[in-house]
């Protein structure tokens, strides 16, 4: 059953509700006795036995608009008018309150016919009753009814472009909270990489040279010579150093590096797509080496920015992340098929057809920070390719541990 709930009526408008419906049975039940009417009677009875259902329905819980109760005492109390209406003629005015209670309380569709029965029904019973027939007659029921129905209808309006500006408010209020969260996550992660860059960049790579030159010290030296053990000291603690460097700059590794390698990763990431119409395919190509902790970010990062643009604003039906290491370079291709876009008329801020998105300066300035290049290639109906490339540092083409 089609539902409309509103939030409590004001509490002036209940009572000249109760207050009008109430004043009209009292009018009725007088007009009979005063006028000696043959069923007076019998009109002050239904007039008090209608005003006490009312009474007794109206503060109560059950009594809501589009449940059964309220339906139920409706019909109760529209059956009671309807014996008013037959033993007087001034029961025709209960029919303006009980406009307003049909409307409130029953669903739209059923409301309105309710409301021209009503009309209808007050029409017939004053003609029934032989008096006077003038256009006030017709008038005054149907003209009734239009002002209730208008009035609801208002009242529904305004209160779904409330209801639509409280949601707004509500959905801006949370998206802002999510915007400040993913800016504190995205700032924390942005410090960890800077610090295990710096890390890896300066001091892990200092101590790398300091070691490799007290080896060569080493072994000019004679085995005899004095300075020997110092040398040999020396080049243990650069190394235990080194060491620790490295276990901060893996203590500072993104959490998607954390539990395995880059290839992992990239494949966890190939098949998490928000995306329930893309397909994302992963694959190696060539023998895979160990690669210093900012080449793995900057690879993973630059394939998380390709991907959620291809989401974002491809609308493709298929992406391939092909991460591929050759002698002297490793290099990370995101191919999708979407509606691709052209790169010169690209936004500064973002890759795709929309504006926004994860950033091509961000890519690129990953990319320089290494020594490698990013190239976008893509055009309006043919899909995207981007594509970073990374040279090999001299130790992962020796097959050595990186530093």
């Amino acid at each position: 059953m089609e539902t409309r709930v509103h939030p409590p009526v004001a509490a002036a408008l209940r009572l000249c509700l109760h207050a009008l419906l109430l004043g009209l049975l009292a009018l009725a039940a007088v007009k009979a006795v005063s006028a000696g009417d043959q069923h007076a009677t019998a009109v002050v009875v239904v007039s008090c036995v209608l005003a006490a259902v009312y009474a007794a329905g109206a503060p109560a819980p059950v009594v809501q608009p589009g449940t059964r109760a309220g339906a139920c005492w409706l019909g109760v109390l529209g059956a009671l008018w309807l014996v008013l209406l037959a033993l007087s003629p001034d029961g025709l005015w209960v029919a303006f309150p009980f406009y307003f209670l049909q409307l409130h309380l029953l669903p739209m569709r059923w409301g309105l016919p309710a409301v021209a029965v009503t009309a209808a029904a007050a029409i017939t019973s004053f003609l029934v009753h032989g008096q006077a027939v003038t256009p006030g007659t017709f008038i005054g029921p149907v003209l009734g009814a239009a002002v209730a129905v208008a009035t609801v209808l208002g009242y529904d309006a305004l209160f779904r472009e409330s209801e639509r500006r409280r949601e707004l408010i509500e959905e801006l209020v949370s998206t802002r909270a999510e915007l400040a969260a993913a800016e504190r996550t995205a700032g924390t992660l942005a410090e960890r990489e800077r610090l295990a860059r710096e890390i890896h960049d300066t001091l892990a790579q200092g101590l790398s040279s300091i070691q490799l030159l007290l080896r060569a010290a080493e072994r000019t030296l004679e085995p005899d010579a004095p300075a020997t053990p110092h040398v040999r000291q020396a080049r243990e603690a650069a190394q235990d150093n080194l060491a620790e460097a490295r276990r901060f700059v893996r203590a500072l590794t993104p959490p998607d590096l954390e539990n395995g390698s880059l290839a992992a990763a990239l494949e966890r990431l190939s098949g998490r797509s928000t995306d329930a119409a893309l397909t994302v395919q992963f694959a190696v190509s060539g023998t895979p080496v160990e690669l210093p902790t900012p080449y793995e970010v900057a690879l993973l990062r630059t394939a998380q920015s390709a991907l959620a643009n291809t989401v974002r604003h491809a609308q493709a039906r298929r992406a391939e992340i092909t991460l591929s290491f050759m002698d002297t370079s490793v290099s990370l291709d995101v191919v999708d098929d979407g509606h691709g876009f052209s790169p010169d008329t690209a936004p500064a801020g973002g890759v795709g057809t929309g504006t926004g998105g994860f950033g091509l300066p961000a890519m690129r300035s990953r990319a320089r920070s290494l020594g490698g290049t990013l190239s976008v290639e893509s055009a309006p109906g043919q899909g995207t390719a981007v594509a970073l490339t990374l040279p090999l540092p001299v130790a992962a083409t020796n097959g050595q541990d990186p530093a």
